[in-house]
């Protein structure tokens, strides 16, 4: 099957979350299973810098909303790249939505809206040579495309849109329907109005053939009040087009016996060799160098991911012996806040604001705990490299998270399954006694190893996820009517 695969951000190339993740390593995944994708995604600075003269144009739009475009063919990591090449909408440093002063770009509209438009193009036969099967579209910013299809005069294909974090749905005002290029039928309760507004990610809901999210048990979560975030009766109504497929991980990229970010390299089977990444953490965090517990943070640092609730505890953990290593940025108050921690707590929190990708390996391999208390998390990537690199994760018992960590209970523990700690509600006395569970298992050097060694044996490569993918690809393409 060709498929086109439309995301907004994809690794290597260019990345602010999990999405870039998945929109890079899935078609790679897929392969084996016989699908042939094309990823379309923003023409970048970093895009274009990427693939510099070695990109092929295939087809120009004259008018995109307004401007000249043009579509480029391009392999870069192995991935089958079409680049928008829009300056005028793409030629922007710095991240790929917000502007300088955090706020974002008024017109995201526009560009991600011609993004989905061009998409819709391309599904309908526009490059030379090439046409998909199946469109699959990640998030918001490419969830107008199958809006466009529907509502196209040409026959329309199967698509569907992933849910990455249905707390960001693209809504603008009822103002913009008009440069859409969409029929007036299409802004009703069955199209893209929502609330006298315009929203993406609805129209997208309303009319993709198939929605997926990226674990099972968030597919259910955003079917309620609690989790949907206003959206959650239009997919209780399609739910029976919901499926819930978990995420996995590059796992090249994501191998303590390879990977070129340590200090040392490692493997279940060797894990003594773990060490000297453990005292390379505590060299770059300014921890004390001794044998207590480090746990660490990799995360944008907001009231989503729970953060708040951690920096209520930091104080207990510091009080049970633990050490803390927290990397990220996010917002002003909560940045600040770890930040002061060093101070009240020298040799045993250190905190970096940013985000480094080559520290964050080191993180995993040298931390003995990794902490995500989030509040909601669709699938989260964190606790999946925990597990590959032995840093055992302690996590909320919420979507993904809760999918893919096993609970290390008396249960569990006795028949050498448990991979990891969870902890419900998300409130500083459950995270607290959390920690005290986790450190409680570090002291037990024969249950920690063994609960380190399971989580490793984990599989959180692509490949059972892909296979669902390709089932579910090759079941759509089952319901066109063909010749």
């Amino acid at each position: 099957m060709k498929v086109l695969s439309v995301a907004s951000e994809i690794y290597p190339l260019i990345k602010t979350g999990g999405l870039a993740d998945v929109a890079g390593a899935l078609p790679l995944a897929l392969s084996a299973f016989g699908m042939e994708t094309k990823t379309l995604i923003p023409g970048y600075p970093a895009v274009m810098k990427a693939i510099g003269d070695k990109a092929e144009k295939l087809h120009t739009f004259d008018n995109l909303f307004g401007e000249r475009a043009d579509v480029l063919s391009a392999r870069h990591a192995g991935l089958d790249l079409l680049v928008l090449d829009a300056p005028a909408f793409f030629n922007r440093f710095g991240n790929p939505y917000n502007a300088p002063h955090g706020e974002g770009y008024s017109d995201n509209w526009r560009r991600f809206g011609a993004l989905c438009k061009a998409a819709a193009e391309i599904a309908s036969g526009a490059l030379p040579g090439w046409e998909p099967d199946l469109v699959h579209c990640h998030d918001w910013q490419a969830a107008l495309t199958p809006v466009y299809m529907r509502f196209a005069e040409t026959p329309e294909k199967p698509s569907i849109l992933t849910i990455h974090n249905i707390a960001f749905q693209g809504n603008f005002g009822i103002d913009i329907f008009p440069w859409l290029g969409l029929p007036p039928h299409a802004l009703a309760v069955d199209g893209i109005e929502y609330y006298g507004n315009v929203s993406f990610l609805k129209g997208g809901l309303q009319t993709a053939w198939s929605v997926t999210t990226v674990s099972p048990t968030y597919a259910r979560e955003i079917q309620t009040a609690q989790y949907g975030m206003g959206l959650e009766g239009l997919i209780s109504a399609r739910a029976h087009t919901v499926t819930g497929i978990v995420n996995g991980i590059d796992t090249d990229v994501w191998n303590p016996a390879t990977d070129d970010s340590l200090v040392s390299r490692y493997s279940a089977h060797k894990p003594r060799a773990r060490e000297p990444n453990r005292q390379a953490l505590s060299e770059r965090f300014g921890l004390d160098n001794d044998d207590s517990p480090i746990f660490c943070v990799v995360s944008r640092l907001t009231w989503q991911k729970g953060m708040d609730i951690l920096a209520e505890v930091v104080g207990d953990l510091v009080a049970m012996g633990g050490k803390l290593a927290v990397l990220g940025t996010g917002e002003p108050g909560l940045e600040e806040g770890f930040r002061n921690m060093v101070r009240f707590y020298p040799g045993r929190v250190g905190t970096i604001i940013g985000y480094d990708e080559t520290l964050s390996h080191i993180q995993q391999a040298g931390a003995d705990a990794i902490l995500i208390p989030s509040r909601f998390e669709p699938c989260g990537l964190t606790q999946l490299y925990g597990l590959r690199y032995g840093c055992v994760p302690v996590v909320a018992r919420t979507g993904g998270l809760a999918d893919t960590v096993i609970d290390a209970n008396p249960a569990a523990l006795a028949v050498n399954a448990a991979t990891g700690i969870q902890f419900s509600p998300v409130e500083p006395w459950a995270l607290s006694h959390a920690i005290r569970r986790t450190i409680s298992l570090y002291n037990n050097k024969k249950a920690w190893l063994g609960l380190q060694k399971q989580g490793m044996k984990s599989d959180v490569s692509w490949k059972a996820s892909a296979g669902l993918y390709a089932d579910l690809y090759r079941k759509l393409d089952l319901m066109v009517s063909k010749p």
